[in-house]
């Protein structure tokens, strides 16, 4: 599926098409798609909210597949391997920030689906070292929503700083939150989960959530940790007003919306921080899996047809989906 044109999901910008299957360059391998999740970022793309790419563009960045071809110089993988494709492709490994294991603030770094055609194909290539072996528990349906729904979530959730038998403040509840509830819950934690929609407040009360509504004000607790996965600037102060002294949010979108004014006694004093969250480092996405599989993590999954990733796509930003939207490649 290839984005041509940049426009609202709603006008259908992207269009099925072929292009040349890739070769893999020395120290990429060629992957054999099975399946794509679809992702918020896709829509920040496709609709213009992010830098704009270079077009025509293979969008995805959640997808599971198996190494079918080698690029010279290959020594981590090797064919048949399952793997899966993240959003993080490249990074320079040499900057203060690589250096220091913050490879996702790296200038130089480059991103599946965005700088580089992605999983909304057949076949994908990608840089040997960027690439993830999946656990075996987890099929390949399961797994494409880990690679960054599950990844950014995961880092969301350590940059909110939430303590032992801390109690956590999920603002929106789409593909992310879903599996960050699964994580805290299976963690001891309480968590409480903000939402308009009736249908993820219940899908949230079901993976074990303590409270599910639509108004932060009607939470029983204030809480220790908050993490704003909604787009909205203006949740914001709200997610501020729910934490305890010396609480912490993490706002987890690549791209949100203007953030109102924020009056100081009201919502930052008392050592109430704010923590953005950008991207993910490989370890993260290691650290995620191996979690995820231990903790027996399950998405919530709705499957949709390659050729229907249009379709996909105005289903997640309508909120129409609980869980997270995967694409099918093959079958």
């Amino acid at each position: 599926m290839i984005l041509h044109r940049t426009g609202p999901v709603e006008s259908s910008p992207l269009a099925l098409g072929e292009l040349p299957v890739p070769q893999p360059a020395p120290h990429h391998v060629r992957v054999r798609i099975r399946c794509c999740a679809i992702c918020r970022t896709d829509l920040h793309i496709i609709e213009n909210e992010l830098p704009p790419p270079a077009l025509p563009l293979v969008p995805g960045h959640q997808a599971v597949g198996y190494v079918d071809a080698l690029g010279e110089g290959c020594r981590r993988l090797g064919r048949g391997m399952r793997v899966g494709i993240a959003w993080l492709g490249h990074t320079c490994g040499t900057c203060r920030f690589c250096l220091r294991g913050r490879e996702n603030l790296c200038a130089d770094s480059l991103y599946s689906g965005y700088h580089t055609h992605g999983g909304y194909a057949q076949y994908a290539v990608i840089h040997e070292d960027f690439a993830h072996e999946i656990p075996a528990d987890f099929d390949d349906v399961s797994a494409a929503p880990l690679l960054c729904a599950g990844v950014i979530g995961y880092r969301a959730l350590l940059r909110s700083a939430l303590p032992p038998d801390g109690r956590l403040a999920l603002f929106g509840f789409g593909s992310s939150a879903h599996i960050v509830l699964q994580l805290a819950v299976r963690g001891g934690h309480e968590v409480y989960v903000v939402s308009r929609s009736a249908g993820h407040q219940q899908l949230a009360r079901e993976l074990g959530a303590t409270w599910a509504g639509s108004d932060p004000r009607h939470m029983p607790h204030a809480v220790d940790s908050a993490i704003v996965f909604a787009p909205a600037g203006n949740v914001v102060p709200g997610a501020l007003e729910s934490l305890l002294s010396g609480g912490t949010v993490a706002l987890a979108g690549i791209h949100m919306t203007p953030i109102p004014e924020l009056d100081y006694a009201r919502h930052l004093y008392r050592e109430r921080d704010i923590h953005p969250v950008m991207a993910n480092t490989r370890a993260d996405a290691a650290a995620l899996l191996n979690e995820a599989s231990a903790a027996h993590i399950t998405p919530r999954v709705r499957m949709y047809r390659l050729e229907q990733a249009n379709e996909a796509l105005a289903d997640l930003k309508a909120g129409r989906i609980d869980g997270t939207g995967v694409l099918l490649t093959e079958g």
